[in-house]
């Protein structure tokens, strides 16, 4: 498992990218029946489930080696993302779609901003330039739910209802899973070039899964016998986007900066976009066709930036 997998890191985070693009789809289907708490709670369940066999009976002599100090490090990575899907899922119930998508797409600029400090990996000014292109995309495609098009005039939530009562809670939660996605993401580049992609995400899911299970007791969160249409959202919401994309973006995590794979996470949008058109025949717009070229074209400028920069690896 520590050779290393001839996989091209453009064709790779593509994959990953289509994978993670498939959770809003679920999670709409889902949220149907189950609360935010539960699906996000099942997702890291079953997704640490299904990898425990395959661990612990391949890998058990390389989790009972690893230094304490690194172990400790797993542990916090694992509850920055349990917490980052608690607050994200849960923020779409008190704030709007738009607000949820800008404030949480923030993730790339706090990487940015901490990796030098916590890292010591210096972002290029290309790396930054396309993070910067890639978050006005972002912003455009969640301006799409804010502003309203009509017989030539727009419209768009006030300032006000964007950051009082509720929805100002609301935003709080996204933007508290942006900076739990960046600790996230900067821990996981620090520990996972020692460690195997089946150790590490086995650790950290399982971690995650453990910080909802408590969140969803502390809360009083009801767990009622939900459809079987509804287990089967939340079983490939497991599968696809955390099994296959997560894992994707953590496999990357090795040899790639910190930055660059949560600039390739923008690209997340632009999979929703399309896989609702697909799914749920939802139409692009003008401003979400807009805005997912920006995200492209940021990708594209940082990829091609981040090939010229060798990467310390520890």
């Amino acid at each position: 498992m520590n050779k290393i997998i001839n996989v091209s890191p453009g064709f790779g985070l593509f994959l990953g990218i289509l994978a993670v693009s498939t959770a809003s789809i679920f999670i709409r289907f889902a949220q149907g029946q189950a609360p935010s708490l539960v699906i996000a709670a099942g997702r890291l369940v079953i997704a640490t489930l299904l990898l425990a066999p395959f661990v612990l009976i391949r890998f058990w002599a390389e989790i009972k080696s690893i230094p304490r100090r690194k172990f400790g490090l797993l542990i916090l990575a694992g509850l920055f993302l349990g917490l980052h899907f608690a607050s994200w899922i849960t923020s779409l119930e008190y704030t709007s779609v738009a607000s949820s998508v800008v404030l949480v797409a923030t993730s790339p600029l706090w990487v940015a901003l901490l990796a030098p400090i916590f890292l010591k990996e210096k972002i290029n000014k290309i790396v930054f330039f396309g993070l910067i292109v890639s978050l006005l995309g972002s912003f455009i495609v969640g301006l799409n739910s804010a502003c309203h098009f009509s017989g030539g005039q727009v419209s768009c939530l006030s300032l006000e209802s964007m950051f009082g009562g509720r929805l100002f809670i609301g935003n709080l939660l996204a933007l508290a899973g942006a900076l739990f996605s960046g600790g996230y993401l900067l821990i996981g580049r620090r520990v996972r070039n020692s460690l195997t992609l089946p150790v590490y995400t086995f650790l950290v899911y399982g971690m995650a899964a453990v910080v909802l299970i408590i969140l969803v007791v502390l809360t009083g969160t009801s767990i009622e016998a939900y459809s079987a249409n509804t287990w089967i959202w939340i079983v490939l919401l497991a599968i696809v986007p955390q099994l296959l994309g997560h894992s994707t973006f953590n496999y990357f995590l090795k040899t790639l900066s910190a930055a660059f794979v949560s600039i390739a996470l923008l690209g997340e949008p632009i999979g929703t976009v399309i896989l609702a058109y697909l799914f749920l025949h939802e139409s692009p717009s003008l401003l979400e066709i807009g805005g997912g070229i920006l995200i492209l074209i940021g990708i594209f400028v940082a990829s091609r930036a981040n090939n010229q920069i060798p990467l310390k690896q520890e």
